[in-house]
């Protein structure tokens, strides 16, 4: 059975609106700013390339699912012609479950597997973000227009000097031809739910795009939540890597040095504490959708055959 919806009065939720769009009008600013004049960031952009999600849909606040807008005195509810949410007879707007499911229901189990598969495993450490590295190397041609900080031939030696282990295939597809046979996994779209890890930069900086794919059904400030986790997930993937960012005001992670590699593993475990949060979360707002049915699936078969909304298996 599904929990009543809470409802909220027209000036809570027109608060918690306005708030949310400052909040990430003050996130997004510099991007916005930058992209007035055509400039370029190496490293804040990838948030807005790689993670499609824009500016102006940050700023639109979702309440989330399980939460009833009730009407306000002059003017209407603006979720009331926004896909997916539905009008009561009291005049109440909510996201409406099973239009939602019906469109989104893959997704939503596919999304509820991973992250509860993810966040069932232990976090590995010690990767030491050798993916970027990877990405550059013994290849003349790189991802992004900036100098190597310890030049060609300096990057290939720390990449033959170190085991590589990355279980993200998001990462791993952009492996140089050479780099492929050293990771000793060779994860695949297919086996991503087998092989995330909590402890993965990269699988901690996707819970936003998992965030912005959940669409209405994630509350706000979770999405923002997320966001925050990715950029700053960002910044240290780019610390890490081989890129000389001094010049845009980015001190190295010199993960070739003892120190360097502590830096970074300590780091690491940091997100993936707040991560574990995020998820959570996210995870709730999936089973959430289907009721406790829905969560006994999850938890079940959280690395097996999906969660099941309609009697269909999740894709």
């Amino acid at each position: 059975m599904l929990p009543v919806p809470r409802r909220l009065p027209a000036d809570e939720w027109a608060a918690l609106s306005q708030e949310h769009a400052e909040r990430a009008d003050a996130l997004t600013a510099g991007h916005r700013a930058r992209r007035a004049t055509g400039t370029r960031h190496p490293v804040e952009d990838f948030l807005y390339e790689y993670y499609s999600t824009r500016p102006v849909q940050l700023r639109r606040w979702h309440p989330g699912a399980g939460v009833a807008l009730l009407p306000a005195a002059h003017g209407p509810t603006p979720h009331a012609s926004w896909r997916w949410y539905a009008t009561g007879d009291d005049g109440a707007v909510a996201l409406d479950r099973v239009a939602f499911l019906a469109d989104r229901g893959a997704t939503v189990a596919f999304v509820a597997r991973l992250l509860a598969a993810t966040a069932a495993r232990p976090a590995h450490t010690g990767c030491f973000g050798l993916h970027e590295w990877a990405m550059v190397y013994r290849d003349d041609e790189h991802r992004h227009p900036l100098p190597l900080r310890l030049g060609q031939a300096g990057t290939d030696a720390v990449v033959e000097a170190h085991p590589i282990r990355c279980s993200h295939f998001d990462a791993f597809r952009f492996f140089t031809p050479a780099a492929v046979g050293r990771n000793r996994l060779q994860p695949t779209r297919a086996t991503q739910v087998d092989l995330e890890q909590p402890g993965c930069l990269h699988a901690t900086m996707d819970l936003y795009k998992w965030a912005s794919k959940l669409g209405p059904a994630v509350p706000g400030d979770l999405l923002l939540d997320c966001f925050v986790l990715a950029a700053d997930g960002r910044e240290l993937d780019m610390r890490a890597s081989p890129y000389d960012l001094r010049d845009a005001g980015y001190a190295p992670v010199a993960i070739e040095t003892p120190e360097g590699k502590a830096e970074y593993v300590a780091a690491q475990r940091e997100f993936a504490r707040r991560g574990a949060e995020l998820r959570s979360r996210l995870l709730d707002v999936c089973v959430g959708l289907v009721g406790g049915a829905g969560r006994v699936a999850v938890l079940a078969h959280g690395s097996g055959s999906g969660l099941t909304t309609s009697g269909e298996p999740g894709a």
